[in-house]
């Protein structure tokens, strides 16, 4: 058992692929969510290990950049599974971060709009609730002492309740915000007023493109 590693903004990325280190993605990506990248460190598998996603000697050669470089926080660019995450940060002593942690936790700090904000906040916390298992030992811990005795639920069972609770009152609330907006979509489909999109992935372009055609002055950074 362990207690996780809190998270911090020295980095080591971990790329999968030459051509993901290559094209730069991931460190643009750990930038913009603030971290300091302190090293990269890149390697190969046919498949991935069950238990660490990369095999021991990696593992150990990314023990000893996380000591040499003080870092606080490694960040790979795959998608890991709730168990390949918790072995690594057992192995490694710092907090690990998959790709799909680093791209919410960027979402987290641009959502602007009611309605953004909400529905970031239920998909870290969906991602969160499957990362709930044992390995958190101050989440196991059983109440008790005088004037905590209670009917026996440990604080894991507990969070997973809150978190629960919290998503439903966040889908509960998004089901408001689209009600109003279909009533507004309604009243300017009757008044027959255009409407565009414009779609696309991070950094595509889309507010820079929007600022050029109205000139709203929305931020647009790289």
């Amino acid at each position: 058992m362990f207690e996780r590693p809190q998270g911090g903004d020295r980095a080591i990325l971990v790329h999968l692929t030459a051509s993901e280190r290559a094209d730069g993605e991931l460190s643009e990506l750990a930038r913009s969510a603030g971290a300091q990248v302190q090293a990269e460190i890149a390697t190969s598998r046919a498949a991935p290990d069950p238990r660490h996603y990369i095999g021991l000697g990696k593992v150990q050669e990314l023990r000893d950049a996380v000591a040499a470089h003080s870092v606080d926080l490694v960040i790979f660019g795959v998608t890991l599974s709730p168990s390949q995450e918790r072995n690594l940060e057992r192995e490694l002593h710092c907090r690990v971060l998959d790709r799909a942690g680093l791209i919410l936790d960027i979402f987290a700090q641009r959502a602007a709009s009611y309605e953004g904000k909400l529905q970031v906040e239920l998909a870290q916390l969906e991602h969160l609730s499957t990362r709930l298992v044992r390995g958190w030992t101050h989440l196991e811990r059983q109440k008790g002492g005088i004037g905590l005795r209670g009917p026996g639920e440990t604080q894991l069972e507990t969070d997973r309740r809150l978190i629960a609770q919290r998503i439903k009152q966040i889908r509960a609330r998004l089901d408001q915000v689209r009600s109003r907006r279909s009533l507004a979509r309604r009243a300017r489909q009757r008044a027959a007023l255009p409407v565009t999109s414009l779609v696309g992935y991070t950094n595509a372009g889309k507010s820079t493109l929007f600022n050029q055609l109205t000139g709203a002055g929305v931020t647009a950074l790289d």
